[in-house]
């Protein structure tokens, strides 16, 4: 069984070594040795399986044991942390939260937390469905129209690189040399060119 500590830190050298004394602190209180401290230098703002935390948590077996400073460490958002919790929970992982003071570790207090979080979690996706259907519903009544607009789209996402597109198929490259110069997926560039009718369609197949 491994001990691991997660530190998501800023440039500020200050703030690595406020972590680190809060973790050493909390760990020698509760037997805790042998830590391995992965650090993330990387805003909250990204998706913790996006960051070190992600393969660290995957990489981790029953029984090992994870500490975070505290819970803003984790994620910015109660549903992130909660996700979080769960992948934990899952695969039965000690949790250490120092700053909170907060063991998930298959006690049955941490069975109730645990229980607690979920319902927190639920609770929170509900007011973001009823936030997100109300904000429709009041946009419709304003008179806005839902969904995607019909019809044709008046700018491509092409259409600044036009000139450039033009300019290689005139030299008579091909899709895929174009879509390579100028960095897009062949794919891309061929329904761009159909819909601009830059090429016929005998010419695009060959």
């Amino acid at each position: 069984m491994a001990n691991y500590a997660y530190l998501r830190v800023s440039t500020d050298s200050q703030d690595v070594a406020n972590q680190k004394h809060g973790i050493y602190d909390y760990a020698n209180n509760h037997g805790l040795t042998d830590l391995m401290f992965v650090e993330d230098t990387v805003t909250g703002r990204k998706k913790w399986h996006q960051r070190k935390l992600g393969p660290l948590l995957e990489g981790m077996t029953e029984g090992d044991t994870v500490i975070f400073s505290e819970v803003t460490r984790m994620a910015r958002s109660t549903l992130q942390v909660l996700e979080i919790l769960e992948l934990c929970m899952e695969k039965q992982l000690k949790v250490h939260i120092a700053k909170q003071n907060m063991q998930l570790d298959g006690s049955l207090q941490s069975k109730i937390i645990a229980t607690m979080l979920g319902l927190a979690g639920e609770i929170e996706r509900e007011f973001i469905r009823m936030r997100t259907t109300e904000a429709l519903a009041a946009r419709k009544a304003a008179g806005y129209v839902l969904g995607r607009p019909k019809g044709e789209a008046k700018t491509l996402k092409l259409d600044p690189k036009r000139e450039q597109i033009e300019k290689y198929l005139s030299m008579g490259l091909g899709i895929r040399a174009t879509a390579k110069l100028i960095d897009e997926a062949p794919s891309t560039l061929s329904n761009y060119v159909k819909r601009r009718g830059l090429m016929s369609e005998d010419v695009l197949q060959k």
